[in-house]
């Protein structure tokens, strides 16, 4: 005989369930306004971001100097100097080649296009010099036509440039507060917020502090192994501009997505027009390569460890922050995660119950047992 359903119990669930959803979608409601508040104010949110990203890379040194003896405005000052002069150096590093070989690259890119135009004019295209002038014909008139948009595009961009100046301007200035005043804001956090709050807050501030560092030098570490692999493969390729080359993979790896396309890009065309068509090949399989190890491979694993994701959790961040938000929702995807799992984490150490010690009707040891 089959069991008959109890009213009771089906209706006690339904209320549970409806519960649980109303309560969810409050906690979603809420969400999407501190998203929609965010973006508001995302002209001072991206420089504070870029800014604590930058504080965790150079506050071990500025720690050093202060356990030394050095003032913290001179500890802070020094090191933001230094960090101007280290991306000055690199900017350098890959400025200085470029110029010096600038020549021999110019003539290898004219090069390059006149063999590109031997070969389309050999078979199997049999493309004649007529039909080449009527291509470039269309396309000066179609860039004649479009010299509006392009003007909007190019004033566009140019506003982009301004507010990047900008944006790494007030980084700067943020990074050196934080590194001059960072160990300050905890105890004066602590000293704002009343009852519990005072103790769960900070806790959470300093944890989620760790995780950010972790994530940027796991980035740094990861940047690192393309530029290596990269830079090795361009040298056995006997490339020209190895150096600056491997440089600008390991600042570019700090860029998701376009910055690793832009770096293969740059590679396979000084490839191409210094060492031809087959060692550009070469050079492309190699990125590829690379960039798929790094991808699905090395940064999960690196950053998985580091910072307590799984790699399936790491994967899906970014490509759920892409989907969202670009290339920024990229850059921000899996330390957004990390800081999530850090206050779940802290929620669940809260509102876990205490474990408890089994009963037991032994005596304790060392106590003496009455006769």
């Amino acid at each position: 005989m089959s069991a008959t359903l109890s009213s009771t119990k089906a209706a006690a669930a339904l209320r549970t369930a409806a519960r649980v959803s109303a309560e969810s979608l409050l906690v979603l409601v809420m969400a999407a306004v501190s998203l929609w508040i965010v973006g508001r104010m995302w002209p001072v949110v991206w420089p504070l971001i870029v800014g604590l990203f930058l504080t965790t890379l150079t506050w071990p040194l500025t720690r050093f100097l202060r356990r030394h003896g050095w003032r913290p405005a001179l500890a802070a000052g020094a090191v933001t100097l230094l960090f101007l002069l280290v991306v000055a150096g690199i900017g350098a590093l890959i400025a200085v080649p470029v110029a010096s070989q600038s020549g021999e690259l110019a003539d290898g890119v004219v090069e390059g296009i006149q063999k590109l135009r031997e070969w389309a004019a050999g078979p199997p295209l049999n493309i004649g010099d007529d039909q080449i002038s009527g291509a470039f014909d269309t396309a000066m008139a179609r860039i004649q036509d479009s010299v509006g948009s392009m003007v909007t595009a190019i004033a566009s961009g140019v506003g982009t440039v301004f507010n990047g100046i900008v944006t790494a301007v007030l980084a700067l200035f943020l990074m050196f507060f934080f590194l001059k005043d960072g160990p300050r804001f905890l105890p004066w956090l602590t000293r704002q917020l009343p009852g519990r709050l005072a103790t769960d807050v900070p806790i959470v501030a300093e944890r989620g502090w760790d995780t950010l560092g972790t994530f940027v030098r796991s980035q740094a570490f990861v940047g690192l192994l393309d530029a290596v692999f990269i830079g090795l493969g361009l040298w056995i390729l006997d490339v020209p501009l190895v150096l600056p080359l491997a440089v600008l993979t390991f600042v570019s790896a700090f860029v998701p997505i376009v910055g690793a396309l832009f770096a293969g890009l740059v590679a396979v065309l000084i490839a191409l027009v210094s060492n031809g068509p087959t060692d550009a090949l070469i050079v492309l399989a190699i990125i590829v390569a690379v960039q798929q190890l790094e991808g699905n491979v090395f940064q999960p694993m690196i950053q998985s460890r580091g910072l307590g994701l799984h790699a399936a959790v790491v994967l899906l961040a970014v490509t759920l922050g892409g989907s969202l938000a670009g290339i920024v929702g990229s850059l921000l995807a899996v330390p957004v995660a990390a800081l999530i799992a850090v206050v779940w984490n802290y929620l669940r150490e809260q509102l876990g119950e205490p474990l408890t010690e089994p009963e037991t009707d032994e005596p304790l040891t060392g106590t003496p047992v009455p006769s």
